[in-house]
């Protein structure tokens, strides 16, 4: 006599020869999760590879604008490229330098922490970062 076990909602036979024979762990894959599992992992890469959008945090906004800092959508996506390879590369917190502005990003998180330009960048020292990208 066969018997059958479950795995999520579907029954599958074990196989025959009675006691101490083990299920078949390729067969319990169920065709729908299967490509489920298929999709999520193709998502899942397509945004590893895009990785999500830039961000910045009300302090970096703050300082955008006290220093008069403009970003075209041009230098935004420079901006992205650089995160994108500190990224690829496994950096946690970067110093991204780009035409004489200093901005520090939290990589894991793709926002802009802060940003100086080359008049508040002198006799400073940046602390907490692991990586430096020239964009």
């Amino acid at each position: 006599m066969s018997q059958s076990f479950r795995v999520g909602q579907a029954y599958y036979p074990s196989k025959p020869g009675g006691i101490g024979s083990q299920p078949n762990p390729a067969a319990a894959v169920s065709r729908p999760f299967q490509h489920w599992l298929e999709e999520t992992l193709q998502q899942n890469s397509a945004a590893a590879v895009e990785g999500p959008k830039l961000s910045f945090s009300h302090h970096a906004l703050n300082r955008l604008q006290e220093r008069g800092i403009q970003l075209a959508d041009a230098e935004v996506a420079r901006l992205e490229g650089a995160v994108q390879r500190a990224a690829a590369k496994g950096a946690r917190d970067s110093l991204v330098l780009m035409d004489n502005v200093a901005y520090v990003v939290n990589i894991r998180s793709r926002k802009v922490v802060t940003a100086l330009d080359q008049a508040h960048m002198k006799e400073n020292v940046f602390t907490n970062i692991d990586s430096a990208v020239f964009a």
